[in-house]
């Protein structure tokens, strides 16, 4: 009974999570069943389709009156296949050269925009068909099971759909409820996961048609949120709708040919959300999707999810006493002593680094008057982040970066070329006012620090100083076991600067680039940001899972809205003073102390390495008479520095051993009678690896190693001959 009770549960987090308010009990105790389709269904579908019918029927017409003519279709490995303009599909000239290969396409590439299948060539053009393994298809695929969610959505619910797109890892859609159900809740899903193969079976074509904007209000007049795009988004006079079922949705596509193609969906979770992230506008539900074109691959991603589940940073720094969440304070963690010594551990690992590559550490204030906000920029476009409050009717805020702040540093005097590159590392506070609903854990929050750093360089010094940064990366990532991507952001359409000076910075970093790791990295062209190009690093955990934390980022902009400005060489005192900006180079490694935690944590499983452990030593006495010896054992290693605990419990020994494993303690030193009278320990690990008897001496010698090599892997360092056995 109580099973039940829990399955109806309108939940607003992961699927089987606990309900925390008694609202949300109160709602999943009034769940009653609905049917799987809405009976009648909404007029707005019959009204719809009628629209749509009608004018494909006109685009259809238009079509087909078009000269169809020879063209020339380019593959990538330099083939030219023949075609008919306005009659061959992408599609067509795949299944020419192989039936496999034009069914396994999920997209088509067409002079390097993606492209329809089935939507006919209108000329000479370059062709490079798209499977599920590649990213932009991944995308597409997560498109087209979205609205194909949307279609079950409108089907089982009759709410009004909003945005439904693609995410990293599968799709979404948002729907405005209203009346009887005005929320969607995880006993939802049965009905929509019947819904979603049904309409895979049915192998519904993607139908695409070009309407106008008075069209598109007219055909969506009963959804405020759709009209809402068309007014504000839609800055063309046609833009797109696509079909499938009864589906229309207003949408730029491209899409996967049919329905069928999609033949593993599952819904993951549901949860509210705020139209367009606006605090003061209206809540909507959201219900989480994941997608795939055969059923192992879903099987597979499954069995991914469990064990990611079982690594989840919440789960494991609960268990380890990590850290905690108050709703006192939303956003901001408190860390207890054992996650306090990974912060603070992670935080001495950079200022290490710093003294032997030329960075400076510098302390910065945490408010700001709003002026300095102005200037620099950030204040029209991240004022609804800035936490802000009145001291003597000026408006200050807590600062949510450090940039403006060190060009204060930087220009408080004048500047020689000679100075240059000027380093400042700053492990300040930062806080970010997030809304409620996007912190999750130690991945998103309101109260950080950053391993944050700024680079006052001339432009002759920026690929020295990328070279730099790089390397300073890889050592740091190295250390963690992380393997990483590299992408090159370059100019946008609208960018602030001089075109040469940006063509200078991105063929120095280009340089850098290779000289760094050859040809492994990818220019993303286009997207750097408007005042600088930027080199993304996206690392690759113990799970392959990807995360964004390292940025290295050129900046022209900030120097000049603060005016900064060095004396260049050749410039003697008879001269009149030159002008001259340095460039600026955000640089971080870490990115968020904090949510580098939570990735380290779900990347060990809990089970830190011994120069990072909170738990590094447990010392057992096999019984109470060794009780006094253990506690010995214990504070030479604390006097060593290293966190240890002895455990004189009542606890048998092999309960205490076996507590000290599931704990996570790297080593467990075992000591009785032999070891008394020897002056030595017995050294086993949490994975039951015995190592035997050592002197106390020669233990601390290896974990002194195992600590200033920052190895992961501590059998390898037992294995070698300790000194003792050396000199024999």
């Amino acid at each position: 009974m109580f099973s039940r009770f829990i399955l109806r549960s309108c939940s607003i987090a992961r699927f089987g999570s606990r309900l925390k308010s008694s609202r949300a009990k109160s709602e999943m105790a009034e769940a009653v069943s609905y049917p799987l389709e809405m009976a009648p269904p909404p007029t707005y579908l019959a009204d719809r389709i009628a629209m749509f019918d009608r004018l494909k029927a006109e685009q259809d017409a238009k079509m087909a009156s078009m000269t169809s003519e020879p063209i020339k279709v380019t593959l990538p490995d330099g083939r030219i296949m023949d075609g008919q303009s306005w009659k061959s599909t992408p599609y067509d000239i795949a299944a020419l050269i192989s039936k496999g290969l034009a069914d396994n396409a999920v997209i088509a590439k067409v002079d390097g925009v993606l492209w329809d299948l089935d939507r006919p060539l209108e000329g000479d053009a370059t062709l490079e068909v798209l499977k599920f393994d590649d990213k932009e298809g991944q995308q597409v695929f997560w498109h087209s099971s979205a609205h194909m969610l949307g279609e079950a959505m409108e089907r089982h619910y009759g709410g009004c759909l909003c945005y439904g797109p693609p995410i990293k890892d599968g799709f979404f859609y948002d729907m405005y409820m209203e009346g009887e159900r005005k929320a969607a809740c995880q006993a939802d899903f049965g009905s929509l996961d019947t819904l979603v193969k049904k309409i895979s079976k049915e192998k519904q074509p993607f139908v695409r048609l070009e309407m106008t904007k008075e069209d598109l209000l007219e055909m969506f007049k009963y959804n405020e949120f759709k009209c809402r795009i068309i007014r504000e988004r839609v800055d063309t006079p046609t833009t797109t709708v696509y079909r499938c079922g009864p589906l229309i949705d207003l949408c730029r596509g491209p899409h996967v040919r049919h329905t069928g193609k999609v033949k593993a969906m599952a819904i993951t979770k549901n949860s509210s959300s705020l139209w367009e992230g606006r605090a003061e506008a209206e809540s909507l539900q959201r219900i989480y999707g994941i997608s795939f074109p055969d059923t192992k691959m879903l099987k597979e991603w499954k069995h991914f999810q469990e064990e990611a589940a079982k690594r989840d940073h919440r789960k494991i720094g609960r268990e380890q006493e990590l850290f905690m969440f108050h709703e006192l304070s939303p956003g901001c963690c408190f860390f207890f002593p054992k996650g306090a010594h990974i912060y603070n551990t992670l935080v001495a690992l950079m200022r290490s680094e710093y003294k032997r590559r030329g960075f400076e550490e510098v302390v910065s204030p945490n408010i700001y008057n709003k002026q300095l906000y102005e200037k620099s920029g950030h204040w029209e476009h991240y004022d609804k982040n800035i936490f802000k409050c009145e001291v003597e009717k000026e408006t200050y805020g807590l600062k949510p970066m450090n940039c403006p702040g060190h060009c204060l540093m930087f220009g408080n005097r004048a500047r020689s070329f000679r100075e240059l590159p000027i380093r400042y590392a700053d492990f300040g506070v930062l806080h970010r006012n997030e809304i409620s609903g996007a912190l999750s854990g130690l991945t998103r929050v309101r109260r950080f620090q950053q391993d944050d750093a700024h680079i006052f360089c001339t432009v002759d010094q920026i690929e020295e100083e990328m070279k730099g940064c790089l390397g300073f990366m890889r050592d740091i990532y190295t250390i963690f076991g992380f393997t990483f991507d590299l992408y090159l952001s370059t100019r946008p359409e609208k960018f602030l600067g001089d075109p040469a000076v940006w063509d200078r910075a991105e063929a120095q970093l280009k340089s850098s680039l290779t000289e760094f790791a050859g040809d492994a990295w990818t220019v993303n062209a286009g997207d750097g940001a408007f005042y600088g190009p930027k080199i993304d690093i996206i690392v690759k955990d113990a799970l392959r899972r990807e995360h964004q934390c390292a940025t290295i980022q050129l900046d022209f902009q900030l120097p000049e809205r603060f005016n900064l400005q060095y004396t260049p060489a050749g410039t003697g005192d008879n001269q009149p003073a030159a002008i001259v900006r340095p460039v600026i180079i955000h640089r971080a490694i870490l990115g968020s102390v904090e949510r580098m935690i939570a990735i380290l944590i779900e990347n060990f499983g809990g089970k830190w390495p011994f120069w990072l452990s909170p738990r590094q030593i447990s010392v057992v006495p096999v019984s109470h008479p060794f009780d006094e010896y253990a506690s010995k054992v214990s504070q030479r290693c604390a006097d060593e520095g290293y966190c240890v605990e002895a455990d004189n419990s009542d606890d048998t020994m092999n309960k205490k051993v076996r507590n000290a494993q599931l704990a996570q303690y790297n080593f467990i030193l075992v000591v009785g009678q032999k070891e008394l009278e020897n002056g030595t320990v017995n050294v086993r690990t949490r994975d039951n690896k015995v190592h035997g008897e050592y002197s106390l001496d020669d233990f601390l010698t290896k974990c002194q190693q195992l600590k200033f090599t920052k190895s992961n892997d501590s059998d390898a360092v037992f294995a070698a001959p300790s000194a003792a056995e050396a000199k024999e």
